[in-house]
């Protein structure tokens, strides 16, 4: 485990600290009922539309995670934690920007232009962890590393049933990256979706409602990118504290570590 020794590195430490119990949290009655609920609503959807989202959401993000290689940032070479995160708060700062203009004109050009909304956001997102990975280091060239922004991403946006069970993954990472599938067309994509888009969900409908929808859409992408980037930062910080995991789940309720 890494001590961390100057200000900078104290003060990140604190911070994740303080995320480590948040993600660990374990969930209240409102986040039981909630996630009835959605389960309730996703069991009325026809199968159909369910294979229908999860391929285009697969394809969405496999597309940007696991195509070419030639737009990828090269792992910055940094002294210290502390120009690495000013680095990674550089590129939250302007991706903040670019996801509040987008919001901004989508909300505001009506249904289906807020339609359009889905995919651009979830390409900034995913374009922000590459960002992020190269700032603290890592290749993303390499599949591990790109899984491993899949599951950031995941911990960022699902319920705090899944959460539990994504931040304990995390935080074991270098043990589970090794039952990791050998391909990407083995994670399990229809988690994923579902998890995301109930999510999102609320923040975005009134998105989609004349005259309210360039605010809606303005905030909400604001700090959808926020709370991301806020994820990613605490994820990398503990590979580089090496931060044991202050365990919250009883023994007997801790996910395997197995894909």
């Amino acid at each position: 485990m890494s001590i961390p020794t100057t200000p900078a590195e104290q003060v990140a430490y604190a911070e994740l600290q303080a995320w480590q119990q948040q993600m660990q949290r374990l969930p209240t009655r409102l986040d039981k009922f909630t996630r009835r609920v959605q389960l309730r609503l996703n069991d009325l959807l026809p199968e159909r539309l369910h294979q229908a989202v999860t391929a285009t959401i697969k394809q969405l993000v496999r597309g940007v995670l696991f195509g070419s290689t030639h737009t990828t940032r090269r792992p910055l070479e940094a002294p210290t934690l502390a120009a690495r995160e000013a680095a990674v708060r550089d590129h939250l700062r302007d991706y903040r920007l670019l996801a509040t203009a987008e919001g901004a004109v989508t909300g505001a050009g009506g249904f289906l232009l807020g339609l359009a909304d889905f995919p651009l956001l979830l390409g900034l997102k995913l374009k922000l962890l590459f960002d992020v990975a190269a700032c603290y280091g890592y290749d993303v060239r390499d599949y591990s590393e790109r899984l491993y922004l899949l599951h950031i991403f995941q911990l960022a946006f699902s319920s705090q049933h899944t959460r539990n069970e994504t931040y304990y993954r995390l935080a074991h990472w270098e043990e589970y990256r090794q039952t990791l599938p050998a391909e990407a067309a083995d994670f399990d994509w229809r988690t994923f979706q579902q998890e995301y888009r109930d999510y999102i969900d609320l923040a975005k409908m009134a998105q989609l409602v004349p005259v309210i929808g360039a605010a809606v859409g303005a905030v909400a992408n604001y700090r959808l990118l926020q709370q991301l980037g806020t994820t990613a930062m605490n994820c990398y910080r503990l590979r580089y504290f090496a931060a044991p995991p202050q365990v919250a789940l009883p023994p007997d309720e801790q996910p395997e570590l197995t894909a």
